[in-house]
């Protein structure tokens, strides 16, 4: 996060004496939160803890809640080396007892959960998805580095979502990446309550979906010849890059998100961004081609030609798709749709003529409310860009957002659903820091404090509009991706802020508390992993002019763990510079100035940005 305006240390200190004072008192109803992220809906700490020993078990009292109880045994096992028995068990149980219920829970939200931590056990209490995620808060309630006894702090917790979609967006037509790696975000994903994934799976750059019926489109169309360096859209690399899914990976995929409760929403981009498939057949265009896989990043102006046999390979490629995935909802694209072919296309200008069409925004309407018709008639709904509501919006179609949240008001009003995608709020392509000091972006600035701030349902909707309002995604395109670690370095930690804006009522959400009594563990434990983070700024110090003879500062890792180091001489701090080991005092005589700069060093050596304090005295 890019801070600005003045020195905010006595407000973070504050937000650390509440927390303390809640566990002080013992009862933090809607103060406390234990560190868990997403904050839940309720919070009551009690002043007793819970303490694992080798007589403790794990029970379960229903046959549905033994895959968590298995995946709490494992997580026992792998991180603190305790290997505790499984147990099926109905009603109460006497001694040390950690018990997952799913038996007779009968909340509509079956993404809501109990957990109850005292000194005489634990009890997650939850049906489906919910029990899931009461598995999940619990885990998070588990100290990195254990002291002595293994214990957990008392606590009862009644828990529910924000909104029912809670979505991450990845983009893999410009970059291709590892069966594992979709894995690995599954797994983050899941830890902080995300729900669906929406899998962009084809555009220009690339077709990365295996479709049996159409093997060129991963023979030619999941292949390009070079790929653009850089925002110069005339610097190419001359490599061949490509790669896709074949149909048993992804059913692979699949079941491993629905093992941890996520959908995956698969794209299939249309009419426009389409190349890739013009490419492998040419006659799906209005021009019959010469087409290539594009190479270049950008909106191309050819795209799918409106005519039945089109429709009819649409009709086939979506039949594969949903072969393979489950989902209520197809995403079907619809955004950037450039009109030019069609408008010089003789059969295009027919067409309209014969269906009573004056523009081709209502030709896109067309082909986008036949498309409907086809998925619907297989028991699905589809998903578009806001761009479809251009011309017309199709009857049952779910709009997403993404060029502000116009579109998404305009879908509600019209009684649609929506999902809300801004650029401006959760877009993890666009920059995180000062564009010297971050890795190459296409463009944008959004810090996790921004992600944070967003609120997916506008105050300009009525109640019962608002209701249309099924959630929040966050986009990864990957133009400047190129691989998996740079990814990893894009969405963490805003995936966290993300988690929040989805999941937690906007009375528990205080960004204040969020950053210093909540991520800074989080970020330790992320930091043992493999994952690569960006490392927030120091908490404490912002980048902002000062005027006065004397600050003091007392700053704060943005990791637990970690080490910060400054420097008063303007150079940048490394660990040959000052370590801070307490509240820093900086005197500057009259007429002088003095720069503070300050970074965070995490426990496995990772570096934040560097933050600078400008003190001048006039």
């Amino acid at each position: 996060m890019k801070t600005t305006g003045t020195y905010r240390a006595v407000k973070c200190l504050w937000s650390l004496l509440i927390v303390i004072c809640a566990l002080v008192q013992g009862r933090g109803q809607g103060m406390g939160d234990l560190g868990i992220i997403p904050a839940p809906a309720s919070v009551d700490i009690l002043t007793d803890s819970f303490g694992l020993g080798p007589r403790t078990r794990i029970a379960y009292d229903d046959p549905s809640a033994l895959p968590v109880a298995r995946m709490f045994r494992d997580f026992l096992s792998l991180h603190y080396h305790l290997d505790l028995p499984l147990v099926r068990e109905k009603g109460s149980g006497s001694g040390s007892r950690i018990l997952f219920s799913a038996a007779g829970y009968a909340d509509p939200d079956t993404e809501s959960y109990r957990l109850e931590v005292t000194a005489g056990g634990v009890r997650v209490t939850g049906a489906g998805p919910g029990l899931f995620y009461g598995l999940q808060s619990l885990m998070q309630l588990f100290p990195l580095h254990p002291a002595g006894r293994l214990t957990i702090p008392g606590v009862k917790i009644a828990d529910h979502p924000r909104y029912p979609y809670r979505g991450l967006m990845l983009g893999e037509s410009y970059h291709f990446f590892p069966v594992v790696f979709v894995k690995e975000l599954l797994d983050e994903m899941s830890r902080y309550k995300l729900n669906t994934l929406h899998w962009h799976l084809t555009d220009d750059n690339g077709w990365r979906i295996e479709i049996k019926r159409y093997p060129r489109l991963t023979e030619i169309g999941a292949w390009r010849k070079e790929t653009q360096i850089g925002h110069d859209g005339n610097a190419f690399d001359s490599k061949c890059y490509g790669g896709y899914y074949t149909q048993d990976e992804i059913r692979d995929i699949v079941r491993y998100a629905a093992e941890r409760h996520i959908t995956i929403v698969p794209e299939i981009e249309m009419p426009g961004h389409c190349m890739a498939a013009l490419a492998s057949y040419p006659w799906l265009g209005c021009t019959g081609g010469p087409y290539e896989v594009a190479t270049a990043w950008g909106v191309y102006k050819d795209i799918y030609c409106p005519s039945d046999s089109t429709f009819e390979f649409i009709e086939h490629v979506l039949t594969e798709v949903m072969s393979l995935f489950p989902s209520y909802y197809i995403h079907i694209g619809g955004d950037e749709v450039p009109k030019d072919t069609w408008k010089q296309s003789t059969f295009c200008q027919s067409l309209m003529k014969k269906q009573g069409l004056k523009t081709e925004d209502e030709l896109q309407s067309y082909f986008i409310r036949r498309i409907e018709s086809f998925v619907r008639s297989r028991g699905r709904e589809i998903i578009g860009w806001d761009e479809i509501l251009e011309g017309g919006l199709a009857p049952h179609a779910t709009v997403e957002s993404w060029r502000g949240t116009d579109g998404g008001i305009a879908a509600a009003r019209q009684g649609h659903d929506v999902i809300m995608a801004p650029t401006d709020y959760v877009y993890f392509d666009y920059l995180q820091g000062k564009g010297d000091e971050e890795p190459i972006a296409i463009g944008g600035f959004n810090p996790l404090e921004k992600v944070y701030s967003f609120d997916p349902t506008p105050a300009a909707l009525t109640p019962s509009q608002q209701k249309h309002v099924l959630g929040v995604e966050a986009c990864i395109w990957t133009e400047f991706m190129g691989t998996a670690r740079k990814v990893e370095y894009m969405v963490f930690p805003r995936l966290l802020a993300l988690s929040e804006v989805g999941w937690s009522l906007p009375g528990r959400k205080d960004y204040q508390r969020f950053l210093t009594s909540r991520l800074p563990a989080h970020l330790a434990k992320l930091d043992t992993s493999d994952i690569l983070y960006r490392v927030p700024e120091v908490i404490g110090l912002a980048d902002t002019t000062l005027h006065g003879p004397q600050f003091t500062f007392s700053l704060t890792p943005s990791v637990a763990g970690g080490k910060i180091y400054y420097t008063l001489d303007g150079y940048d701090p490394d660990e040959s510079t000052l370590p801070y080991d307490g509240p820093l005092t900086v005197r500057v005589p009259e007429g002088q100035k003095r720069t503070v700069k300050a970074r965070v060093f995490s426990p496995s050596g990772k570096r934040s940005p560097v933050t600078t304090t400008q003190i001048e005295n006039p």
